[in-house]
């Protein structure tokens, strides 16, 4: 089986800012890591290919520095690895990343199936996945918590609902989005940082991959921020100090006035 999982570097949580001039992230400075999301994308993918056989290769779309989720995904026993990297691509929308990633998975070539993370923690749009199905004209399914059956042909996937979960079969090829249900990542080990250390990453252009420069970055964005604001204060806020017991007694003091 040939599994592409598409895996994205993002800014720590603790350390998001925003760049007051172009409205986007700030990557700068910023300590990175790969995706929460896209580590069980890429836990299940070598899962199958342990189950199944076949190989799985790594794809990611950012700036050099990004090869170094490429490097942590072969630790973890992905088997390659394809950097998309071009200035070209700086400020892309959800739709202007779906094409990218599209045409770089056609440039990689033959796929049986296409694992992403259910969204990603710098946007959370989960648009991307669906968005990257469509561009490929191929099925998807989204926020596939548990893998039940898979062969060569055909996956049974539990798909989690508001209300619980949904059994479906899929034939392949298919793109699948997942959550953190689907399994627990796995640590790397030493051989799996060692095959990393060594490994050699493709790296593709806009050229590379034959992209129309009217679809990909900011220019060929449909969607753009216009502004960024911050929310209202909500009020006057407290800080509570002591131990629990003096901190509930304050708690209770504050809330018998409003009663």
């Amino acid at each position: 089986m040939k599994i592409i999982v598409c895996v994205k570097q993002v800014p720590d949580a603790k350390d998001v800012r925003l760049d007051p001039k172009t409205n986007t992230l700030a990557r700068e400075g910023v300590q990175s890591i790969m995706n929460p999301y896209d580590q069980y994308a890429l836990e299940e993918a070598v899962l199958l290919k342990e189950q199944l056989g076949g190989e799985v290769t790594v794809l990611s779309m950012g700036p050099p520095q990004a090869v170094d989720v490429l490097r942590q995904a072969i630790s973890l026993g992905a088997d390659h690895g394809v950097l998309v990297s071009d200035r070209a691509f700086a400020g892309a929308d959800t739709w202007a990343t779906s094409y990218t990633l599209a045409k770089a998975i056609h440039k990689i070539g033959d796929f049986d199936l296409i694992l992403c993370g259910k969204q990603a923690i710098d946007g959370d749009t989960a648009q991307v996945g669906p968005g990257l199905a469509i561009q490929l004209d191929i099925p998807f399914v989204t926020c596939i918590q548990k893998v039940r059956e898979a062969s060569e042909s055909e996956l049974v996937l539990e798909r989690m609902m508001d209300d619980g979960y949904d059994v479906v079969a899929v034939s392949l090829p298919v793109l699948l989005t997942v959550v953190k249900d689907l399994n627990i990542p796995r640590i790397p080990s030493l051989k799996g940082k060692m095959k990393a250390k060594k490994a050699e990453f493709k790296i593709l252009s806009a050229e590379d991959i034959g992209a129309d420069s009217a679809c990909i970055g900011l220019a060929g964005s449909p969607t753009q921020v216009v502004s960024v604001f911050p929310p209202p204060p909500r009020g006057e806020r407290a800080v509570l100090t002591g131990t629990v017991e003096e901190q509930i007694e304050q708690l209770v003091e504050k809330i018998a006035v409003y009663l």
